[in-house]
């Protein structure tokens, strides 16, 4: 617990401008970080489903709520430059590989142009002093093979929008290299990191075309869920993993002592333990048993577009040098969710049940 009080102690009133706090992790750490005592300021558009995490755990009671275009800079930068905050995570994005197929060029453009239009506001808020840019597992070249990829291998993306998160890396480093150079940091005063997550899985994503989601929207109707590539394995996690990671690395670019801070101005990986990563079918039939009530699934004839078959991080240097290290189980984290799906399905109060969940969270030990 004496971590927990010293990270709750560095957020009160610490001013965070988060972008996506209305979508699936936006809204999960637009919450744990007011519950910390941050003053949030949350810039996305609409949800994007109905239901939706935001409305269903009323987090906007909680935020600043501010809707608006990552890709327009005349309302993004007035909503950053006045709020004057300490701290940006930037989570907006177009998170889906199936849809950059369909409209690759608004994947880029709300992906790299977007990150872009961010730090670029960025440069001219003096108030910064932490960035964490937030892309995914999907930014490496993934060659399919069988151990996990590590933050100095190489960039790529295969398909629309695994590629939009590479670029997306490029264009962090550059504006890290060009206007926030670390040899400069004592000047300028603001440390810019990049977050890579897995698979990332929990309550409240009613996101389309993602398999959780999928599968509680056919369980919810009484249907057969169609599953396809139940082979392809995936580095699977419960959202509030990642996310704290995502916090541990803010702190760490908070720190007083800048030569510190430069020392995590860089790219951390943050994925599950290695027999974690498991397979769709594994998932599926696990949900299946969590879930009861007649919960079924067939697969699918036609997989459509090509998705990459196999898929682990390496998030041994997180664990290093951040002291970060998964809390929960997959097994764990299934059930977590099933409740959380459950619970909204009898209309619970699901402010407060989220709000548990991340309580409970902050209150478990590493996984050995």
């Amino acid at each position: 617990m004496e971590n927990l009080v010293t990270s709750n102690k560095i957020w009160q009133d610490k001013r965070v401008f988060l972008t996506g706090h209305t979508g699936f992790k936006g809204g999960w750490l637009a919450l744990w970080l007011a519950s910390k005592g941050a003053v949030v300021r949350g810039y996305a558009l609409d949800p994007g489903t109905e239901p939706n995490l935001f409305t269903a755990a009323n987090i906007a009671s909680v935020v600043d709520d501010v809707r608006g275009d990552i890709r327009n800079a005349a309302a993004l930068e007035p909503a950053i430059r006045d709020f004057a905050p300490d701290v940006v995570f930037h989570m907006a994005a177009q998170p889906l590989v199936r849809y950059s197929y369909e409209d690759p060029i608004c994947t880029y453009e709300t992906n790299v142009i977007g990150t872009a239009r961010v730090l670029d506001a960025i440069r001219r808020t003096p108030s910064v002093r932490a960035v964490v840019s937030v892309t995914t597992d999907k930014c490496y070249e993934n060659k399919e093979w069988l151990w996990g990829y590590r933050e100095t291998d190489p960039l790529g993306g295969y398909d629309p929008y695994s590629s939009s998160k590479a670029c997306a890396e490029l264009v962090s480093a550059a504006y890290r290299q060009s206007y926030f150079p670390l040899s400069k940091l004592a000047e300028h005063g603001c440390a810019i990191a990049t977050g890579r997550a897995g698979n990332v899985i929990g309550g409240g994503d009613w996101s389309t075309d993602r398999l959780i989601p999928d599968l509680v929207r056919g369980f919810l109707e009484g249907k057969p869920v169609l599953i396809r590539r139940p082979q392809a394995i995936r580095p699977w996690q419960h959202v509030l993993e990642p996310l704290q990671g995502y916090i541990q690395l803010a702190e760490h670019l908070l720190s007083s002592n800048r030569e510190d801070a430069a020392r995590f101005a860089t790219a951390f990986n943050f994925g599950p333990a290695d027999d974690d990563a498991q397979p769709v079918g594994w998932i599926v039939e696990k949900m299946t048993q969590f879930w009861g009530e007649g919960a079924t699934w067939i697969l699918d004839s036609d997989p459509g577009v090509h998705e990459a078959g196999y898929l682990k991080l390496d998030a041994s240097r997180a664990r290093a040098e951040l002291s970060w290290h998964p809390r929960l189980r997959l097994e764990t984290t299934l059930q977590w969710l099933v409740e959380w799906y459950k619970a909204w399905q009898k209309g619970e109060y699901m402010h407060r049940f989220t709000l548990d969940q991340i309580a409970e969270y902050e209150t478990l030990k590493p996984v050995s």
